[in-house]
């Protein structure tokens, strides 16, 4: 991430601080295990007991609105939440269900897709299901115990 502490991060993007808002974006750089909304609240709950799940939430649409953070909806049933801004994919392992950042650069996407003349793009994403390296070892270890 560059040294960018929560506090300049939300600066940055025109966000006012808050303690909520500041605990949120703190674990979001310090996690790049793309959390969903109630896994961030039940990490912080603990040492903020006031918190809640609305705030929590209300906190992750802010920062998306405010480009500070992506909503990643990589499969129907979770949102999950990335503070990595800059284009890159996304794989999801369909057997532990982690999230994994993907190198991709803008130039990688508009060599894959061609969008028509005429159009602006707001926003790009590229997902990628299958099995990560850890599942897929142990798939291929179980199916040789057979």
């Amino acid at each position: 991430m560059n040294n960018e502490t929560p506090l300049q991060r939300l600066t940055a993007h025109g966000i006012k601080q808050s303690m909520q808002r500041l605990a949120v974006m703190e674990y979001l750089m310090q996690h790049h295990t793309h959390p969903t909304a109630d896994c961030i609240y039940n990490a912080l709950h603990p040492s903020m007991p006031t918190l809640s799940k609305t705030t929590v939430y209300n906190t992750l649409k802010l920062l998306v609105d405010q480009g500070a953070a992506n909503q990643v909806n990589i499969d129907d049933r979770t949102a999950c939440f990335d503070v990595t801004t800059s284009a890159h994919a996304h794989f999801l392992c369909r057997r532990c269900g982690k999230v994994y950042d993907v190198p991709l650069t803008l130039t990688d996407l508009k060599q894959v897709a061609r969008v028509p003349e005429g159009f602006g793009v707001d926003q790009e994403a590229l997902y990628f299901r299958g099995l990560c390296k850890e599942c897929a070892a142990h798939e291929e270890q179980t199916s040789t115990d057979d």
